[in-house]
């Protein structure tokens, strides 16, 4: 039997931080998705000076402190990637590379993607475009396919797809190590453009090359969060909320960065605090 959640809250900065320690504070079952290195861009922070109560605090020791409190908690970090998220009525599937989480709730606290879509992107998703290696790569058995790395996470899902497909062509497309086993064929061009009929059959890149493919996966970090969640409202790549963190779909709450600016840690971890406390409050609405 899946095993199933009341809250689960997807991001390891200030805002899913917060989000899960008033969460397990208030007695809920819960499940953090993120890194244990928990956010890059609070551990480079050189000064952080407004976050009350730890003047001129560095990134670093923010971190740690978050850390501290976490482990206190007995609230562990679930390392596995977040590809999807579904709306099913009265709970949420959460779909990772390896299996399927049920949570009642959920609250994004992922931060902003910055990479925009390629051109072709949205149009053939589903139809040959993918976000996740380990979920889809029995359709390309036999196949040719395309993926486009931005990380060195991308080298191993490229040497997963290698056992199953035929051929797989490696794209850098963000600056990181490249080490694929000798199944996967690097190529150093730079992805421009996805084109096709009704299904995804060319990779272009900017030097105006053209690769036959089968299918093609983009294994970017994070997802933006209208792919990560289909039917979710968003505007000018934010997530709409109210102010108790609320999107258009039950159940569902936003908060931090990725429901938009100003960038700021505390009021990242503020939002989190307000999330969480209306994530409990939906379902005490629910019982």
């Amino acid at each position: 039997m899946m095993e199933r959640y009341d809250i689960a809250v997807i991001g390891t900065g200030p805002a899913g931080v917060s989000a899960a320690i008033t969460a397990k504070v208030r007695g809920k079952k819960l499940i953090l998705f993120g890194s244990r290195h928990l956010s890059e861009k609070v551990e480079k922070a050189h000064s952080i000076l407004n976050y009350p109560g730890l003047p001129n605090v560095s990134g670093a020791e923010l971190a740690n402190a978050y850390r501290m409190q976490l482990d206190s908690l007995d609230i562990p970090i679930t390392e596995k990637q977040v590809t999807a998220v579904y709306a099913m009525g009265d709970y949420f599937a959460i779909q990772t590379p390896d299996d399927m989480v049920e949570s009642t709730a959920v609250i994004l606290a992922a931060g902003v993607v910055t990479s925009k879509a390629l051109p072709g992107e949205d149009a053939f998703l589903g139809r040959g475009v993918s976000y996740c290696a380990t979920c889809d790569a029995h359709f390309y058995r036999g196949k040719t396919v395309a993926v486009l790395g931005y990380s060195e996470q991308a080298c191993r899902e490229a040497d997963f797809l290698a056992e199953t497909c035929e051929k797989v062509l490696y794209f850098p497309a963000a600056p990181h190590e490249v080490q694929v086993n000798g199944r996967v064929e690097v190529v150093r061009e730079k992805p421009a453009a996805i084109l096709g009929d009704r299904q995804a059959r060319t990779l272009e890149t900017k030097s105006g090359k053209r690769f036959d493919v089968d299918g093609i996966f983009i294994l970017r970090a994070s997802v933006a969060p209208d792919k990560l969640v289909p039917g979710l409202a968003v505007e000018d790549n934010h997530i709409q909320v109210d102010l108790q963190m609320r999107t258009n779909l039950r159940g569902c709450f936003a908060c931090g960065d990725a429901a938009g600016p100003p960038y700021q840690y505390i009021k990242a971890a503020g939002q989190g605090n307000v999330a969480a406390l209306s994530a409990v409050a939906y379902l005490a609405e629910q019982k």
